[in-house]
């Protein structure tokens, strides 16, 4: 006969809302959340090092930016500082393809964040009326092993999404002398992203996208 002790072991709940069905299908998060999202697109000057000494030249520069506030005359959008740095000329893309001209208000190189306004006056009554200000997480409520969702005008082809995990909270980062805490994640971040919106699975924004760290975070 079979001695051996019969281990029982505890039941576990296996259902949560990061693991039920609606993590297949986020379309529902993801068309919540485009009105709020922009693309940007600046002209700027750059000295560029040629076989005939430093040359000024126009170049573009393509990023990302998210709607985070709005009054009577104007709407406020978050970007990265490397985004904008250096620009003369500023165009905000919304959602539904249309495009005018933005302003840089502020800009804070050590968080590599930026402030972009457009006047109200400038959109058409279509764009103001289907534009959203995004919704505002807690990124301290994030938990490692959560499911994120990254959109930003990745490399310059409009709006995109990739879908990843939050692989790490506090990562110290140091570039160009300037250390940083951030939040990591093995959603793919690619040129263009900068700028944009690193979403949680209630639509809320948890961070702000950043190539310029990508690389190192």
């Amino acid at each position: 006969p079979d001695n051996k002790e019969k281990i029982k072991l505890p039941e576990t709940e296996t259902g949560s809302k990061l693991a039920d069905e609606r993590t297949s299908d986020l379309s529902d998060v993801v068309s919540e959340a485009m009105p709020s999202l922009v693309s940007i697109t600046t002209e700027g000057e750059r000295d560029i090092d040629t076989w005939f000494g430093s040359q000024t030249r126009m170049v573009q520069n393509q990023g990302s930016g998210v709607i985070i506030d709005r009054d009577e005359k104007s709407l406020f959008i978050i970007t990265n500082n490397h985004v904008v740095e250096g620009a003369k000329n500023l165009n905000v893309t919304f959602d539904n393809g249309s495009t005018v001209n933005g302003t840089v208000r502020g800009t804070a190189e050590y968080t590599d964040l930026a402030l972009v306004e457009v006047k109200l006056s400038v959109l058409d009554k279509k764009t103001s009326e289907s534009i959203k200000v995004a919704k505002l997480g807690n990124s301290d409520a994030i938990k490692v092993g959560q499911m994120v969702l990254a959109i930003g005008n990745a490399l310059g082809y409009g709006q995109s999404l990739t879908v990843g995990y939050v692989s790490a909270k506090d990562r110290v980062v140091t570039v160009n002398d300037i250390t940083m805490k951030l939040l990591q994640t093995d959603a793919a971040i690619n040129p263009g992203n900068s700028g944009g919106a690193l979403l949680n699975l209630d639509g809320e924004v948890i961070g702000i996208n950043s190539v310029k760290f990508s690389s190192n975070a």
